[in-house]
């Protein structure tokens, strides 16, 4: 796996992913919602390793390295985007 460029279409992907969970808010609680998004990343995640592997046991030599890449990338975004809210108390009300 390698480090994916955020580029235009990067953020595009994303918030088309975020638009449709905000689609559910006021229905659904944010945690149930918040729940749902990351199961279906795990999900969308393993058929992507299955998908590019050649059979069954280039999927079980891939499988620790490829959660460990996708536990890693997660932490790190999930970081960022706290970081960017907590970012927010500091700016001045306006």
């Amino acid at each position: 796996m390698s480090d994916t460029p955020k580029d235009k279409e990067f953020y595009e992907l994303a918030d088309a992913h975020i638009a449709l969970c905000n689609t559910h808010m006021g229905k659904v609680k944010p945690a149930r919602v918040s729940a749902a998004m990351l199961f279906a990343a795990s999900r969308f995640n393993a058929f992507v390793i299955y998908a590019s592997s050649e059979n069954k046991a280039q999927f079980l030599l891939e499988k620790e390295s490829a959660i460990a890449y996708f536990m890693q990338e997660y932490e790190k975004y999930l970081r960022e985007n706290i970081d960017e809210h907590l970012s927010r108390y500091d700016a001045p009300a306006g």
